[in-house]
């Protein structure tokens, strides 16, 4: 196979709705452009949002950009856990949602530097295998704990057991652990922001100079 092409190089901001992986999205650029294409994270299926691709020569500056810290808008069903902390698991236990009060105790525990288990479903190495394909297959392993940063943890609303929070976060940290740290799982999940780039911005047919994305993290 020939080695994809170098251009067009550059930035490419992209509103990733429900249901396809991130994946999906990534191949379906470089289909379009021809060019190598990589990402700055991934999202997973359920969720929707920011991704930001790199686009030919702009690929080997993906270190400069996968360690910017993101914004979600979650729901999280405090009436249930599940076994993927999103709502494509089994509902592995039904719960009485917290009082506010409460809801807002567990909040404060949550913010600044936490450490959490990694979701068991998710793309981490457990012994060389992806950890969701260990968890499809049945097999039961101790995720690890990852430190993670929690800038900002934001009560929106809480109606019927679902709280909608604003929540800003370092890179690596996943929300649906933070999810299943209150005590639910994660219902909805959309990604607004990756460091300065916002999802209002995104349009997949626009490439974004590699120097006008770097001056912009400066």
């Amino acid at each position: 196979m020939p080695p994809r092409a170098l251009t067009p190089s550059g930035i490419i901001l992209v509103d990733k709705p429900a249901g396809p992986t991130s994946f999906a999205i990534v191949a379906a650029v470089r289909m379009r452009t021809g060019a190598r294409t990589g990402h700055a994270g991934t999202l997973d299926p359920f969720a929707t949002g920011l991704l930001l691709l790199l686009s030919g020569a702009a690929t080997r500056l993906q270190p400069r950009f996968v360690g910017l810290a993101k914004r979600y808008v979650t729901g999280i069903d405090l009436s249930a856990r599940t076994s993927t902390s999103d709502p494509e698991g089994e509902v592995v236990e039904e719960l009485e949602p917290p009082g506010e009060g409460e809801l807002e105790a567990r909040l404060a525990k949550l913010r600044g530097r936490v450490e959490l288990p990694i979701p068991a479903a998710s793309a981490v190495k457990i012994e060389g295998e992806r950890a969701y394909k260990l968890h499809r297959q049945g097999v039961a392993v101790e995720m690890p704990v990852r430190a993670m940063h929690v800038h900002e943890l934001r009560l929106e609303s809480y109606v019927a057991g679902i709280a909608r929070l604003e929540v800003h976060v370092s890179s690596g940290t996943y929300v649906r652990a933070i999810a299943d740290a209150l005590g639910g799982h994660c219902r909805t999940l959309r990604r607004t922001e990756i460091g300065p780039f916002a999802v209002d911005e995104a349009d997949s047919e626009v490439i974004i100079p590699s120097e006008d994305a770097l001056a912009r993290l400066s």
